[in-house]
């Protein structure tokens, strides 16, 4: 994984997601937030998690050289989520998403890993505009989005969530 870039920021430590975080992944998809407003992405077991990681996050950052990014807090060493540039079809620019562990929501996690992957989205990679997308009842995602300086562009439809999902933007 050396040959990808990670990135640090005041408490974080942004790595690329690899295989050996394959049990990390299955925690932090079936959380209850996750499973409301990310949806059931089939990732149950262990082996549901590496095709994950092999299929999608891999696959994409050897495409791109960026992906799926575990957040390691700095102090203690934990998981604490993940962040990262997604290429998802149906949206004409980049994704920046993020999914944390139920216990170290609400302590700026988010925010931080967010702000660190936009500016390594404009000066690593050169991308200058970035899509986001949230649960419309997801109103922490929004604020947060609106937080890290995203606009709100209302209601689209995407292949393979339930429902209507909220497109916001930063140029």
């Amino acid at each position: 994984m050396s040959k990808y870039l990670q990135f640090e920021s005041d408490r974080l430590w942004l790595r690329p997601t690899s295989e050996e975080d394959a049990d990390f992944i299955v925690a932090v998809f079936n959380t209850p937030g996750a499973l409301k407003y990310i949806g059931d992405r089939n990732i149950h077991t262990r082996e549901d998690a590496l095709g994950f990681i092999r299929s999608r996050t891999l696959k994409q950052l050897r495409e791109r050289g960026y992906a799926n990014y575990t957040l390691v807090e700095k102090e203690s060493g934990a998981k604490v989520g993940v962040c990262g540039l997604y290429a998802r079809p149906g949206l004409e620019n980049v994704d920046l998403g993020y999914a944390m562990l139920p216990e170290f929501e609400r302590r700026g996690f988010a925010s931080e890993a967010g702000q660190r992957l936009m500016q390594a989205a404009k000066e690593d990679f050169n991308l200058q505009v970035l899509d986001a997308i949230t649960h419309p009842q997801n109103v922490a995602s929004m604020a947060l989005l609106e937080k890290l300086g995203f606009e709100n562009l209302g209601e689209i439809s995407l292949e393979g969530y339930d429902g209507p999902s909220i497109l916001f933007r930063k140029s």
